[in-house]
């Protein structure tokens, strides 16, 4: 099992650089907890919460640490939006979005970069392409990367969200509606996605890993300006637990299998072949990356024409906390 001892101490060659920030808050204004989300879709933050990692950086300080699972990049901006977390995982994308349209949020570190979206449908149905999808039940979480996902890839062959019949759905409960047949596509998410393939012999019909924005971890504006120390300390652990996944396969899988109960096939599709988790920084390509999906909403008429993405992407990220893996 992982312990703290295991790890490089935060403080030596983490990559975490110096803030230069003004200390905004007095140790007598410190937080009683730390509320922060974990998901599936995020395995690092899984390992975090498995083994405590955080508890223990923070035993010191009498800082509890709330967890909160967020069932999708659209759970978690809510959650931040609404104050009830201080760190949540999203796609980066998403993050965006919910920037635009007023989160007050800041993205400050990369936790992966996945394949974690593709569109799906059973194996007994005629759909091959994108095309296919016209007139379509097709099952999608709004305000996530499937979402995006799938209105760029309409977009990509002439055709729009007034083309299909979106069904408004969690991501568990889309791939639920495909395998029953309540659908006629899903745009997925891992490890729903690979679970249906596995199990139900779903096909990924459209795959573009390109259109996949990277997993970026997003804190409250508030949380950030009142303790930014905080934030160096948790994205240092953050880094702990990342740099441990790449080394430690078996333990990272068997912690996700721990939790999701979830085969080992299954798991191996989501973790081997369609995750990386050898970024850490929001850098120029994961900018240009998160850039390009926001430009192609705007094109497809999901973000108002008179909104500066560039300046709002901008203005969303802080890059300040860690340095390049």
């Amino acid at each position: 099992m992982l312990s703290r001892r295991g790890f490089l101490g935060t403080a030596i060659g983490l990559s975490v650089a110096p803030l230069g920030l003004p200390r905004l808050a007095r140790a007598a204004d410190k937080p009683s907890e730390i509320r922060i989300d974990w998901a599936t879709y995020n395995p690092v933050s899984m390992v975090l919460r498995q083994n405590g990692l955080l508890e223990k950086e923070f035993a010191k300080d009498g800082i509890g640490v709330r967890w909160v699972q967020s069932l999708g990049s659209n759970k978690a901006l809510e959650f931040l939006n609404a104050g009830s977390i201080d760190f949540g995982s999203t796609a980066g994308s998403a993050a965006l979005l919910s920037k635009i349209n007023g989160n007050p949020i800041k993205s400050i570190y990369v936790y992966s970069r996945p394949e974690w979206t593709a569109l799906v449908t059973r194996k007994d149905t005629p759909i091959a392409k994108i095309e296919d999808l016209k007139g379509k039940r097709v099952a999608v979480t709004r305000g996530t990367d499937p979402h995006i996902f799938l209105v760029r890839a309409l977009q990509s062959v002439g055709l729009s969200e007034k083309d299909i019949q979106p069904v408004l759905l969690q991501h568990p409960d889309g791939k639920i509606a495909l395998v029953r047949g309540d659908v006629d596509a899903w745009a997925g998410l891992d490890p729903m996605m690979a679970q249906a393939q596995v199990e139900d012999g779903a096909r990924l019909f459209y795959r573009n890993k390109a259109a996949n924005t990277y997993g970026i971890l997003n804190a409250s504006q508030d949380f950030l300006g009142k303790y930014p120390d905080l934030t160096k300390r948790v994205l240092g652990v953050y880094e702990d637990a990342r740099k441990y996944c790449l080394s430690h396969y078996d333990e990272e899988k068997k912690v996700f299998m721990d939790v999701t109960k979830l085969p080992d096939a299954v798991v191996d599709i989501q973790l081997k072949e369609r995750t990386e988790l050898t970024f850490n920084r929001i850098g120029p390509e994961q900018r240009d990356t998160i850039l390009q999906a926001g430009l192609a909403l705007q094109q497809a008429g999901v973000i108002p024409a008179n909104v500066d993405v560039k300046k709002t992407l901008d203005d969303l990220i802080d890059d300040r906390f860690v340095t390049a893996a």
